[in-house]
């Protein structure tokens, strides 16, 4: 089992206690996900090299799409890549509107070293490697702040070359951010700072400063995401790794609103097959109803023609470097083997160690996963997210904290109506919410 930090240990608890999945540590966590490993280690050194990358993530619900997306993100990170994960919603981040996807893309931006927010640090890196490189060629004196900012700015539109005559605002405000920056102008730093990221409603006073105009519009996103990448890799990440999370939301939205999703999402791939964002990773997840339901990607029949991929065949047999790649349900089994992962790494960091192992044995947790999986209609494919919630907030808390706790005996299993996400609620037989015996 990978080490973690106690940290991240705690980190990873905590998330599983609140039913939701870590942002770090997945390692500890994984299973089934091997063949997936070299396959997409290959697609992003592609990435780091220059090249454009795009997967499709399909299945059902409790599958591990959010699980798979964010140990990839782990993955990527470890090759210094940055990564952002971005929620797909009608209301607040339509597919539609890219300039939006832009702004929850560098709002929730990553790297190794910072958890979200990354941008500004990103920036700030690359006018550092800026300053060294000038500094190296040995004709500025670096005491000379007046020549090394005008060498920086100089370097800097080299630098972004055709990028700046797509989106010349791009490098103004980058350019402008810089003085701002060596005239200790704060306020009007951050501000640009925001414009660069989407932000809206950014004072004229900011925009004047840069000579630029208006807000990032779908357009000039997209523009803004080339001038991005192209920072990225001279600050020292050789790529992006964006997931546009629960793409099968479209399905939900008025039919204008999904043709114009769908549009966007055919252009950013063509944009991808064309070259234009190297170094850019794109991961899009859906159920499988998304990719091969009447309201999902047939209603733009070239989108469904890019991502066509077989699935006829058995699961065993499936092609990981195809566009497409499906998570197969959890069993017991792999419910079992997670449940066992987690228990020591709860033990790993207690001071309870030895009695957590012999208490919570693999009986008491194939009990629980069966327990669990059987009050929700023997699915096992979606009791994942509460049998490990249980696991750790109901049975090991309570092994490590009270010493007289036997869940054999003092133990029952119950789950309640409003500890269940709508689709584990869904599959309960009639009449079930209620408490549950757990049979040891």
């Amino acid at each position: 089992m990978t080490m973690l930090s106690p940290k991240k240990r705690l980190e990873v608890l905590d998330a599983l206690r609140r039913g939701t999945v870590p942002q770090d540590g997945l390692d500890v966590l994984a299973v089934g996900l091997d063949r997936f490993r070299a396959p997409m280690d290959q697609d992003l050194q592609r990435t780091s090299q220059g090249s454009c990358g795009f997967k499709a993530i399909r299945g059902e619900y409790g599958c591990g799409k959010t699980f798979f997306s964010r140990w990839l993100q782990q993955e990527a990170r470890r090759m210094n890549f940055a990564t952002a994960e971005v929620q797909i919603s009608e209301t607040e981040t339509p597919l539609h509107k890219l300039e939006t996807v832009y702004r929850r893309m560098l709002e929730r931006l990553a790297t190794s070293s910072t958890r979200s927010g990354a941008f500004r640090g990103i920036i700030d890196s690359w006018f550092f490697a800026l300053e060294e490189d000038v500094l190296s060629a040995g004709n500025i004196d670096d005491s000379d702040e007046q020549a090394l900012l005008q060498a920086t700015s100089e370097l800097m539109e080299k630098r972004l070359g055709t990028i700046s005559d797509k989106a010349p605002s791009f490098s103004a405000a980058l350019r402008a951010y810089r003085e701002c920056l060596a005239e200790g102008e704060t306020a009007m730093a951050e501000g640009l700072i925001a414009w660069l990221s989407g932000q809206p409603n950014v004072a004229a006073a900011v925009k004047k400063r840069a000579n630029i105009k208006g807000d990032v519009d779908h357009f000039a996103a997209l523009s803004f995401l080339q001038g991005l990448l192209a920072v990225m890799k001279d600050s020292g990440h050789p790529g992006l790794l964006l997931v546009l999370d629960e793409v099968e939301t479209l399905q939900r939205v008025r039919g204008d609103i999904r043709e114009k999703a769908l549009n966007a999402l055919r252009q950013l791939i063509d944009e991808l097959d064309a070259g234009r964002f190297p170094g850019l990773y794109l991961v899009i997840t859906g159920t499988p109803s998304f990719f091969d339901g009447p309201q999902g990607l047939k209603k733009l029949p070239p989108l469904a023609q890019r991502l066509q991929t077989d699935f006829d065949t058995d699961s065993q047999f499936d092609n990981p470097r195809a566009p497409q790649i499906r998570l197969s349900p959890f069993n017991l089994d792999m419910m079992i083997e997670v449940g066992g992962k987690v228990r020591d790494l709860f033990a790993d960091g207690s001071s309870a160690s030895e009695r957590i192992r012999k208490v919570a044995d693999d009986a008491l947790i194939r009990s629980l996963a069966e327990g669990v999986s059987g009050s929700l209609g023997g699915k096992t494919g979606i009791a994942p997210r509460i049998f490990l919630k249980k696991l750790v907030a109901d049975l090991l808390d309570r092994i490590e904290l009270h010493e007289a706790f036997d869940p054999r005996k003092d133990y029952r299993l119950t789950i309640r109506e409003g500890e269940l996400s709508t689709e584990e609620r869904n599959s309960m037989p009639a009449n079930s919410i209620e408490n549950i015996s757990l049979e040891l």
